[in-house]
């Protein structure tokens, strides 16, 4: 973690390549912390790391904290806000981590009206990788992973760290059936907005 910087940002790993390069290309001064993404179908197993780490970086860290997680990503009620308060520090306005791809402030409910789109950057196409594998080593049938995608029209592909074509190839592995609609190259602007003005909401005055 870069102790130097003044803002530590406390992030599930959907967003790692996103962030990282922000840094590494010095749009985002900031240390940044992870939560693994893999506990994502779990709002248990997120908040109970979630604590472990912010109760850490905020003993350890001298800067603000300011919090990479949705709305949504604890539950529909606002929990992840909750939370927020609870340790005194500062969320990103957005739903998700595909609502910071997106630009935040709910442009994803916009963006999916009808709720059967499947949007995917790298860090999601990473986690159901990884679900699809735990799956099958507890012998769950892979046509089970796939029907769970059943609902959904198909993909939209949300091209943030310019690596679509690694992206498609990684999808057509997975298996699940449903075709690409559209390839979105948004690049880092998005997520870049949507975390500086948390930190700048964190940091004012």
């Amino acid at each position: 973690m870069n102790e130097k910087a003044k803002v530590c940002l406390v992030s599930c790993s959907v967003l790692k390549e996103e962030l990282e390069q922000l840094v590494k290309r010095g749009s985002l001064d900031a240390a940044l912390v992870f939560v693994s993404k893999y506990f994502h179908v779990d709002y248990e197993e997120i908040e109970k790391n979630l604590r472990k780490v912010l109760e850490h970086t905020l003993k350890h860290f001298n800067g603000k904290v300011v919090l990479v997680y949705g709305d949504l990503c604890l539950g529909q009620n606002e929990e992840m806000k909750k939370l927020a308060d609870q340790y005194g520090i500062v969320k990103v306005n957005a739903l998700n981590c595909i609502d910071c791809q997106l630009g935040g402030e709910g442009k994803f409910l916009e963006a999916d009206p009808e709720h059967n789109l499947m949007f995917m950057g790298p860090g999601m196409i990473a986690f159901f990788k990884h679900m699809k594998e735990t799956m099958i080593k507890e012998r769950v049938d892979e046509a089970v992973f796939a029907g769970m995608f059943s609902a959904i029209k198909g993909v939209v592909l949300l091209d943030t760290c310019d690596n679509a074509k690694e992206c498609c190839k990684e999808l057509e592995k997975l298996g699940i059936g449903l075709p690409i609609l559209e390839t979105r190259k948004i690049g880092l602007e998005n997520v870049k907005r949507v975390v500086l003005d948390a930190i700048q909401h964190a940091t004012r005055g």
